[in-house]
């Protein structure tokens, strides 16, 4: 008879058969084969098996998916976020009236709903090592409501899906409002920038130029996109130095459109009647968030 633990080879007599292996130092083998199994994770152990411990490598059950952060909802971590839960304050032009940072996204999304993103450019960046070259994505994400708000993010990620989701909320930490101004008569809605205003980045210089309502934008698709997401319909640009570098070109475009308030024009002459800042004015309504805060 064969030894525990042996099956004789079909069409082959088992007296032709020698085992090497009989006697108790089979029993010792196969206990260590079984300790070997059951820690290594094999189809009978108390391990991962096929694919099947730990709740699966998958998106569903006990896996290591990626929480869905849009079903969190928002806590405020910043004075001017706990304003803007609580109804404090009404708009974002409070929030520019005073020159408050915005440091949390959710700020701009509760004020501006119906911001669209366009992906400018994704480019690879590579970083020489020891091992070799390591290669990241980097993105350029312009966004805007098409009503006087815009906003230009970049960042840089081993992913691109990643380095695009970064960008947006980088663009949106930089919303900045949009001046709009006529050219001639002062009928209708305002459709042009108030005046010639230039933006440099790099090499490039990008200058906006007044243009008669109908005239439409008169750019290179780079710009147009941005000056699109700003709300402006009429404009005359010009453009000097290196534009095939896109990145440098969206940012020339998008600091020109920031110039347009930091132009001082006859209308801009009167005094303002400043209100208090709304740090100061809701200074009782923050003591007592952070005091709920402290007993929890």
């Amino acid at each position: 008879m064969p030894a525990f633990g042996h099956s004789p080879v079909v069409g082959v007599s088992s007296q032709s058969i020698e085992y090497p292996l009989s006697g108790p130092c089979t029993h010792w083998l196969l206990a260590l084969s079984f300790l070997f199994q059951l820690f290594r994770g094999g189809r009978g152990g108390f391990g991962r098996g096929r694919g099947r411990g730990r709740g699966g490598r998958g998106r569903g059950g006990r896996g290591r998916g990626r929480r869905d952060d849009g079903e969190q909802a928002w806590v405020p971590v910043t004075k001017l976020g706990r304003l803007v839960k609580d109804g404090k304050i009404k708009s974002i032009e409070q929030v520019y009236l005073f020159s408050l940072p915005i440091k949390e996204y959710q700020i701009v999304d509760v004020f501006l709903p119906k911001l669209k993103d366009e992906v400018m450019k994704i480019t690879p960046v590579q970083k020489q090592t020891r091992a070799g070259q390591r290669t990241r994505f980097k993105a350029f994400v312009a966004i805007g409501d098409s009503d006087g708000h815009v906003g230009l993010g970049v960042k840089c990620a081993k992913e691109v899906a990643t380095a695009i989701r970064g960008a947006i909320i980088l663009a949106k930490l930089s919303v900045i409002p949009v001046r709009r101004g006529y050219w001639g008569s002062r009928l209708g809605a305002p459709h042009t920038v108030p005046a010639k205003v230039t933006g440099k980045c790099g090499s490039v210089v990008c200058r906006l130029v007044p243009a008669p309502r109908g005239t439409g934008i008169v750019a290179a698709p780079t710009p147009k996109k941005i000056l699109a997401l700003a709300g402006i319909t009429d404009c005359y640009t010009t453009a000097r130095g290196s534009t095939k570098t896109l990145g440098n070109f969206v940012k020339a475009a998008f600091i020109a459109i920031g110039n347009t308030y930091s132009f001082l024009t006859p209308d801009l002459w009167a005094e303002t009647a400043f209100s208090q800042d709304p740090y100061q004015e809701f200074t009782d309504h923050l003591v007592k968030a952070s005091e709920k805060k402290l007993k929890y």
